[in-house]
């Protein structure tokens, strides 16, 4: 189905004006019918029975034109179908008119999805509620208006395995917008509830390939060596492939995802504590190497000193000795008493 587009349409105030001319002119010539039959008037009795049918015809059928009167605001379009049969799209801001027998169609207009633009608001609602705090009637009102605005999808979060099978709690947000209206209303049942289904599929798809932090010997990358990816550390690469994923689903409903972001990423609360301890433990390992890579390097330094300013010449018990002393103070987790040695060096 491919979309098309109506041009020319925009005669909404011509046929505003004109349809209400024509009104007028019906009650008028009814009238005028109906007075020369009551009154006597010197008019011919066919004369003033066909300007009572034809006042009278147009009376009761003349607010038809009036259902082809549409408007539209920036970003809306309204899709038609006439007897069954797609005819065109409105794009655009204006008033327009068209067929008044066409239908607008869009099938996700009761759709309410935890998304921007399915509040209800002005746009929404057949009454609108005026600063004097009246209720007025929404000329715009047309439930069967396609939004063409990016719009935030922020689906409710989802718990999903990753890659060594430890299950977290994962959310994301997709903006997204309408860029094929035939696409959007005739491929696909309910484009939103359609985008709503694809993101979660992809979602998890994307997912079951990274752990949550860097392991060993992970490949994420599909190229069969092992990398450091992780939904942690890699969110924008994550985020990326989330996106590619999704559009590829959603070209058929003439969707355009513009971006996709994580906005909730944790362990599932059954392990969260275990990883916690986890993570600390190793976060403790590594404050633990670094200590110990700086106390060595300090004890190396001493001695190199020592022995090149020849202050105090050490044998190898000694020194053994000094370096077990230094490694103690650098490396404990309290400050270090000091002893004082009055006697002398051995």
């Amino acid at each position: 189905m491919q979309e098309k587009i109506l041009t020319g349409k925009k005669h909404g105030m011509r046929a505003l004006i004109l349809t209400s001319l024509l009104y007028l002119i019906s009650i008028a010539i009814f009238a005028v019918g109906a007075t020369a039959i009551e009154e006597g008037i010197e008019l011919p009795f066919l004369v003033a029975i066909t300007l009572m049918i034809v006042g009278g015809i147009w009376i009761l059928i003349g607010w038809i034109p009036y259902l082809g009167l549409k408007i539209l605001k920036p970003q809306e379009a309204l899709v038609l179908t006439l007897f069954g049969k797609y005819i065109g799209t409105l794009k655009g801001d204006g008033f327009y008119f068209v067929n008044p027998f066409s239908v607008g169609v869009n099938p996700a207009s009761r759709t309410k999805l935890n998304q921007s633009g399915d509040v209800s608001g002005e746009s929404n609602s057949v009454f609108k509620m005026t600063s004097s705090g009246q209720l007025q009637v929404n000329p715009s009102y047309n439930p069967n208006k396609i939004s063409l605005k990016i719009m935030t999808l922020n689906n409710s979060r989802q718990k999903i395995n990753d890659c060594l099978g430890n299950p977290i709690e994962i959310g994301i947000a997709v903006m997204w917008r309408v860029v094929d209206t035939a696409k959007a209303v005739f491929n696909v049942d309910n484009y939103k509830e359609y985008l709503s289904l694809q993101c979660d599929s992809a979602l998890r798809n994307i997912v079951r390939i990274y752990p949550y932090d860097v392991a060993q010997g992970v490949d994420t990358t599909g190229d069969g060596i092992a990398d450091e990816g992780s939904l942690r550390g890699s969110s924008e690469v994550v985020a990326s492939r989330i996106k590619n994923e999704i559009q590829q689903r959603v070209d058929d409903a003439g969707i355009e995802v513009i971006e996709a972001r994580i906005t909730y990423l944790a362990y599932a609360p059954e392990i969260a504590a275990v990883m916690l301890q986890r993570q600390q433990a190793s976060a403790i390992i590594d404050a633990r190497k670094m200590i110990v890579d700086g106390a060595v390097g300090m004890v190396e330094m001493a001695l190199e000193k020592l022995s090149e300013k020849e202050i105090v010449n050490l044998d190898e018990e000694r020194k053994a000795a000094m370096v077990s002393n230094l490694l103690v103070v650098l490396c404990g987790n309290r400050d270090a008493q000091p002893i004082v040695n009055s006697g002398s060096l051995y």
